[in-house]
């Protein structure tokens, strides 16, 4: 099989010669003639399978073939993705693509300035790739139109209908054509994704090249057991110990990441941080300088795991496990991409059995463990089964008496909650202060008798 044979204009290939593209992957294969057809698509394939090529190919080529010049302030392909990062990624790969095409593309999403990105698209653009935020700021505002609007995709589907960004969505689908071509394109895809999607394509081709959910089988994956409160500090040793060389690795939240980034930097580790508190230069700057090897470590949350395309990246360790087990597999996705080999090393506390069970039961196989001497944690991380099933808790250890504290236990201490202000679950632990709810008792001296 190779490109021409799927029915791609000459403009095209000799693009694809010059970027040694060979032979089009599995999902490249299904797809491109697919969506030539003018066909609603819904596609799954694993991270790193050459989705992207996979609908930028055949829309580039529709756009050069039908339809008028894009007019002022119009577009006539939007591509809708949910973080910064992945929109700069698939612009450059429609800008590369489309090099030797007579075609506009652009890419706005939030964090920067919308000025110039209205005086873009007083020209017209062919192609607008968006994040829904600043793509709605930009519609209220007048400053894009979707009449001449040929094509929809949504990259990333999953997590685009299903992790905040409904409301948006909904009121963008309102603005666009009832007719035109959607594409719904996603390494993961739930039960109730598939659901929603239905409801907003028209007899799509459905299209798999790799089981639902899977981890790709490229990526190596382990877990070390760890005592929460260690996990810098283990890390910080398998980095000199390993001797590793560059690392991405994910934190669950932004202070996290901030606190680990700290602990690198005061080691003498180049280390760089990526998540939504970060203005987006700062976040383009972190990823040039690790893409360029001036940082050994990038750490980020899950903005990150999605959307960055780093070539050759040996290894991606999970500092803390994603709240959402879809995560796991686009974090890990981030190495052994391209038919390269990677590893993914999670380091999980007893805390994360849940989350870890939720993982394994997503990509149907038990994580291997490893002990690493010296880090055995004192909170045993119960095993669990794929079925998502936790074979028993973990043993609480012996706690040390602490002097001057008698046997009322005063004197603990409180280590903090996990989870910072901005990220805390949408399910709030309730937490019972002594006397709460009850009348406060008078402290004093007790009246005799």
């Amino acid at each position: 099989m190779t490109f021409a044979s799927l029915g791609l204009i000459d403009p095209l290939l000799r693009t694809l010669e010059t970027l040694d593209y060979r032979q089009p992957t599995p999902v490249q294969t299904e797809a491109i003639p697919a969506v030539l057809k003018g066909r609603d698509l819904m596609a799954a394939a694993q991270t790193g399978t050459g989705k992207t090529a996979g609908f930028a190919l055949p829309l580039l080529q529709r756009l050069t073939l039908e339809g008028p010049q894009v007019a002022s302030n119009a577009v006539r392909a939007l591509v809708l993705v949910p973080t910064r990062e992945l929109a700069e990624q698939v612009h450059e790969s429609f800008r590369v693509y489309g090099q030797n095409l007579p075609l506009r593309s652009y890419a706005v999403y939030g964090g920067v300035s919308i000025n110039p990105q209205m005086m873009k698209l007083r020209k017209g653009i062919d192609v607008l790739v968006a994040t829904p935020g600043r793509l709605l700021d930009l519609y209220r505002q007048n400053a894009v139109r979707f009449e001449q609007l040929q094509a929809l995709v949504l990259d990333e589907a999953d997590r685009m209908l299903d992790l905040g960004f409904a409301r948006e969505l909904d009121e963008l689908f309102c603005a666009l054509p009832r007719k035109r071509q959607t594409l719904l394109f996603s390494a993961t895809f739930s039960d109730a994704i598939r659901q929603m999607a239905k409801e907003l394509l028209r007899d799509p081709l459905s299209i798999e090249v790799s089981p639902r959910n899977a981890a790709a089988k490229s990526v190596k994956q382990w877990l070390i057991p760890v005592d929460k409160k260690r996990k810098a500090e283990l890390f910080l040793h398998l980095l000199q110990d390993k001797r590793w060389g560059q690392v991405l690795a994910f934190a669950k939240t932004r202070k996290g990441v901030d606190q680990l980034v700290d602990e690198l930097q005061a080691q003498g580790v180049s280390a760089d941080a990526i998540h939504g508190d970060k203005p987006q230069p700062a976040r383009l700057r972190a990823l040039e300088r690790f893409k360029a090897g001036e940082v050994q470590v990038l750490v980020a949350t899950d903005v990150a795991a999605r959307g960055l395309d780093i070539d050759d990246l040996p290894l991606v360790v999970n500092v803390d496990l994603p709240i959402v087990a879809e995560d796991y597999v686009h974090r890990i996705g981030r190495t052994g991409r391209a038919g390269a080999t990677g590893e993914a090393i999670s380091l999980v506390c007893a805390d994360e059995v849940q989350l870890l069970a939720a993982i394994e039961t997503l990509i149907k196989q038990v994580l291997p463990r490893r002990e690493e001497p010296g880090f055995s944690p004192d909170h045993r991380v119960p095993q669990t089964t794929l079925d998502g099933q936790v074979l028993k808790k973990p043993k609480k250890p012996k706690q040390k008496p602490v002097p001057g504290a008698g046997a009322t236990g005063k004197g603990k201490i409180h280590l903090g909650n996990w989870f910072d202000e901005s990220e805390k679950p949408a399910v709030k632990a309730v937490r019972k202060m002594p006397g709460f709810g009850k009348p406060s008792a008078r402290k004093g001296p007790k009246k005799p008798g």
